[in-house]
């Protein structure tokens, strides 16, 4: 079934980050996902290309890629449904217009890091803020926003990552690429976390994290440093300033 053109480019897009996910070792099985925005006459908020339930990242092909509603979970095309995780997905697409491209995997140090009760990922690498933009946004175990979404509307506009106790992490970005960036940004800086415990505790010293106030500039800088050409602060006072 099929109510939309089926875009295989699209399609051939997402099988490609699904490789490179999978290469990363971040996928264990069937959950986990990626959901790409591309805009359609008729849907004021795109539509979603994503891979449907019950077969995993690493297994699927373009006959398993299918498009839906962002606002609702209606098929567009296909017709085997997605699993539930891709309500989040939506919700985050639907809140957040400048994000096209949403990742969601299940890392083992990430999940690791938490139980073992930290609260918070702390900042180590120079890199980590500029890439993220925004700081990730810890949610507790006790929230499902992949069966509630109502929540994330409180905080969505002010990170770019999610990081679920005892589940996994979610990743935003403008394009695919970003948000693949951003993904191996994160899960970089928690093994890093996990290391510098680990080589602390053995040396007897507590570990050298960024002063946070280096991080907020970071974060409030990152676009003239990662992607200066698509930052307006450096042109000319009076220059055309449109993205």
């Amino acid at each position: 079934m099929s109510t939309v053109p089926f875009d295989e480019r699209v399609a051939a897009e997402l099988l490609r980050y699904a490789r490179m996910v999978v290469a990363r070792g971040y996928v264990h099985n069937s959950l986990g996902n990626i959901a790409i925005r591309v805009a359609c006459p008729g849907f004021e908020h795109g539509v979603a290309y994503t891979k449907h339930a019950e077969i995993s990242l690493e297994e699927m092909t373009i006959d398993n890629v299918v498009v839906t509603d962002i606002p609702t979970p209606t098929l567009l095309h296909g017709t085997v449904t997605t699993s539930v995780g891709h309500n989040l997905n939506r919700e985050i697409l639907r809140l957040r217009p400048d994000i096209h491209a949403v990742i969601h995997a299940h890392h083992d140090e990430t999940i690791a890091l938490f139980a073992a009760g930290a609260k918070a990922l702390r900042v180590l690498s120079l890199e980590f803020p500029y890439v993220m933009a925004k700081p990730p946004h810890v949610l507790p175990s006790h929230l499902d926003v992949e069966n509630d979404v109502a929540p994330i509307r409180d905080f969505i506009a002010h990170t770019n990552a999610l990081v679920m106790e005892n589940h996994g992490v979610t990743t935003l970005g403008r394009t695919i690429s970003e948000a693949y960036h951003r993904l191996n940004t994160l899960t970089s800086e928690v093994r890093r976390n996990i290391l510098v415990r680990q080589l602390a505790a053995v040396e007897g010293v507590e570990p050298h994290y960024l002063a946070q106030d280096a991080v907020e500039w970071m974060y409030g800088h990152a676009e003239s440093v990662i992607y200066p050409s698509r930052d307006t602060t450096r042109r000319p006072a009076g220059g055309d300033r449109r993205a």
